[in-house]
Order: structure tokens, then sequence, then C-alpha cells
């Protein structure tokens, strides 16, 4: 199997992530298991990121419809377009905010191209790259908006405050592969045929599955009529 890039050959890529809980691991066949019953279909592909698996599939469909990314992810920012919106969810119940390039760039300063080159300054802590070491969001911002990309602000090295050049210079290397780590990739081998993901739900069968797990009241979410 082909694996993309540098996220597996970098040993350290999310190595700082301590392994799941053991009474965690039994609820990843349960949640696919619920899901299943409920008529949506499972997606993935073993050695990929579901970052890069939700990319793929928005740009194999952002071609002739509309796609809308529901994530409290903002890496996916990076995927929005004029066909694709990414909704990240907020603290509190139906707090949304709906990311199109206007609003990206209204919010942010930002294309969603420039988000991946602002990670690859700024690093990720909890993906385990730490981009160049000293520049935290707000420089990377500002570097991003006034020289639009990482090549725009290596040409332009020596109109830096010294010690701003100095620390890239210094991790240049590392910004290389912290931008490469920050990129979601599409182009999984996967397939999700479009008529399979119409929302179609047994409700006989999702009832059986809600009252098992003791959580009929929430059928009424799915158009399960719930029977006291």
């Amino acid at each position: 199997m082909n694996f993309p890039c540098e996220r597996v050959y970098n040993a350290s890529y999310k190595g700082n992530r301590p392994e799941a809980p053991d009474d965690l691991i039994p609820q990843f066949s349960l949640v696919r298991d619920v899901t299943e019953c409920l008529g949506i279909p499972n997606l993935g592909v073993v050695g990929y990121e579901a970052d890069d698996c939700i990319g793929t599939l928005a740009r194999r469909y952002s071609d002739h419809m509309n796609v809308m990314i529901l994530s409290g992810d903002h890496d996916l920012l990076q995927l929005v377009s004029d066909s694709t919106s990414v909704i990240i969810m907020k603290k509190g119940h139906g707090n949304y905010m709906h990311y199109t390039p206007e609003t990206l760039y209204a919010e942010k300063g930002l294309t969603p191209r420039q988000v991946i080159d602002v990670k690859g300054l700024m690093g990720d802590t909890s993906d385990n790259y730490p981009g160049v070491r000293g520049i935290g969001e707000k420089t990377a911002l500002k570097l991003i908006q006034e020289y639009e990309s990482v090549e725009g602000i290596l040409e332009n090295l020596e109109s830096l405050a010294k010690g701003v050049r100095t620390k890239i210079e210094a991790d240049l290397e590392m910004l290389h592969l912290s931008r490469a780590l920050a990129e979601i990739h599409c182009e999984v081998p996967m397939e999700c045929e479009l008529d399979l993901c119409l929302l179609n739900v047994d409700h006989e069968r999702a009832l059986t599955k809600l009252e098992e797990l003791e959580m009929k009241s929430l059928g009424h979410l799915f158009g399960v009529a719930v029977v006291s």
C-alpha cells in the first residue's frame, strides 16, 4: 500500500499522543455498529488519516455539487473552496462558524492555501511537529499576510527582523517538513458511491440498537418512532 508523503516517514508525527484507554477501544466498533444501523456509511482506508479521506471525498464531489464539512478541526479550513465550505463547531449548542473563502479571509485574513503555510511556520503540538521554533500563531499570521506564502518569506529573508530571520534559517528543514505534514492529501484510494449515502434509516433496526444501548430518547433525532 502507498502511504501519503512524509506523514508516515516522519516517525515523530503524532508520536506524543498516548495510547487509547482500554475502555475506549471497544467503543470504536460500537460506534460503527450504531452508524451502520442508522444507514450512515463508515469510510476509511488503513494507513490514511481521516482528514485525507475527507479531503479526497470533498475534492471528488465538489466538482459537481456543493460540499459541506462539519467538524471541530480547524486544519480542515484548507479545504475551503467556492464549492466546499467548512462548518466549525464551537462551544455551546447550535454554535457554528460557516467558512467560505470570503468568511475565512474576513476572519483570519487568509486564503485556504495559506492555512497550510501558517501551520508550517507555527507547527502543531497536538500532531507533534514544531514548525519554526520561536514563531507562534501571531507571527506566522503576520508573515503570511505580508509575504503571501512560505516561498514569499524565503525570497525576502533580508527584509525580516533579525530575530525572525535567524529562527527561520535555523529551522528551514523543519519548516518544509512541518508544512508537508500540515497539508491534507486528497488522493486517497477510496470509493464512496453517493446513492449509498442517502439517509435511509431502518427504523426497527435503529430502535432495537438504541434500546440495547439505553439511548432510546435519541430516536427522535433520526425520525425513529419511540414507543413507551
